[in-house]
């Protein structure tokens, strides 16, 4: 099929040392004909495919001199042919390349139009590009390995063996459908109750890891709360190691939330040093504390702490409000106190660092778990949600069989299919497809 040449800087509208800009469609070595002399014999029309050739890249009003290279159809990021020509990143130079490179026919390219074709003609799945999204969008490196997986089409290849499984429990109830003198019925519910049990069973692990796969790319929301002057703020500035918070033996002074980030094991782990919860008389510290209620509905983590050997009403007051909720308790200020330490899960000295990465370690077991970084994990709201309505349809055909005609529960197995197949992109609807392409920057 034929498709118009789109063309973009694929590198991004900013200065850099060296550039890329990108033509796909049915004939793109026609336009670099017009616009790139190669430095030897080889004629643009004679390029051998995915090998680089250095010349002249004619712009509007200058040239300048960079590299050329073509891939061939299908084996391109698009499945069309492609030419993309690599050059200084002077955002004068990209710019009138892309200018000249639209003046000879080209059309400029829409946000994600690249890997829309792509994904048009089969190169990846749905799934596939928005791993490349969150790849692009990464900011640690838990981000990205959770998107690569993705972009490796790891989740794809296991909501495609799940589909088989259906597809053959489909095939099995048509069997029994098509010769209902051969009595197969008995035969054919055991065998489509030991498919779908195995595929509901899959779905329910994918399903139960979204929590933390989520974390792995969005990060971890820690509210560091306790009542005032138990060293919130030190232990803040501990595990960041350095000083973001103010810190004073005068309690109260935190009346505004402090927040700092730090990786701990290639996590994103955002803090927020509330300011101390008590009933207080002050306008301005009464605002505080109400922010950290706040802070405390959305956070992922809370951490509570207490001071070595001064937990009492107002400790307790507090912890009634976060031991429902996923909480570290840790105790501070060890080194003040002689008896031995109990009743809490991590004890630290904030000012003379002690247990800090013991605290950091108990975090990262609270918020992300035993997660296989290796392995397939959903960490994207839009897979979470078909991998839910397609167990819950399978659900609905296991409670079926053997009760209500085949009909029926091949009508519940077909739903459970077309759910996983929105994850890969064959069921989704235009407006999802849309929607996620236009996620990503012009030139991807």
């Amino acid at each position: 099929m034929q498709s118009e040449n789109i063309a973009a800087i694929s590198t991004g509208n900013v200065p850099s040392g060296v550039a890329v800009i990108r033509i796909s469609g049915d004939s793109p070595l026609s336009i670099a004909e017009k616009c790139f002399k190669p430095s030897g014999k080889t004629a643009v029309k004679d390029f051998t495919p995915y090998r680089l050739y250095p010349g002249e890249i004619q712009a509007e009003g200058f040239c300048d001199h960079g590299l050329c290279v073509y891939f061939k159809s299908p084996k391109s990021f698009t499945g069309e042919d492609v030419v993309e020509f690599q050059c200084h990143g002077g955002l004068a130079i990209t710019h009138g390349i892309l200018k000249k490179i639209l003046s000879l026919g080209a059309r400029l390219a829409t946000k994600g139009e690249f890997t829309k074709r792509a994904f048009i003609n089969g190169k990846l799945s749905l799934a596939s590009a928005e791993g490349l999204i969150e790849m692009i969008n990464g900011e640690s490196v838990s981000g990205v390995r959770a998107g690569y997986s993705l972009y490796r089409e790891k989740l794809t290849r296991r909501a495609e063996e799940m589909q088989n499984a259906l597809t053959a429990a489909l095939a099995e109830i048509d069997a029994d459908m098509d010769f209902p003198e051969e009595d197969l019925e008995s035969l054919s519910t055991e065998n489509v109750r030991a498919g779908l049990n195995g595929v509901t069973k899959e779905l329910a692990s994918l399903i139960n890891g979204y929590s933390a796969g989520r974390t792995l790319v969005k990060g971890v929301k820690v509210a560091i709360v306790g009542k005032p002057n138990v060293g919130k703020s030190s232990l803040l500035n501990a595990l960041l190691n350095y000083d973001k918070a103010i810190v004073s033996s005068v309690a109260g002074t935190t009346r505004d939330a402090v927040e700092g980030r730090i990786d701990i094991n290639d996590v994103p782990f955002f803090f927020t040093d509330t300011a101390g919860i008590r009933e207080t008389s002050g306008e301005i510290e009464k605002i505080g504390v109400e922010m950290s209620k706040k802070i405390l509905e959305s956070a992922d983590v809370i951490l509570f702490v207490t001071a070595a050997g001064e937990r009492g009403e107002e400790d307790e007051k507090i912890y009634s409000l976060v031991k429902n909720k996923n909480c570290i308790t840790a105790v501070n200020k060890i080194d003040t106190v002689r008896e031995k330490h109990t009743g809490a899960d991590v004890f630290v000295s904030a000012t003379a660092k002690t247990g800090i990465d013991e605290l950091k370690n108990a975090l990262y077991g609270k918020a992300v778990g035993k997660v296989d970084l290796g392995s397939e994990f959903v960490c994207e709201e839009r897979h979470y949600a078909a991998l839910k309505k397609a167990k819950e349809k399978l659900d609905l055909a296991l409670s079926g069989l053997g009760k209500t005609p085949l009909e029926l529960v091949a009508m519940d197995i077909k739903d459970g299919w077309d759910a996983l197949g929105e994850i890969t992109g064959k069921t989704a609807s235009e407006e999802i497809i849309n929607e996620i392409f236009s996620k990503f920057c012009v030139g991807k």
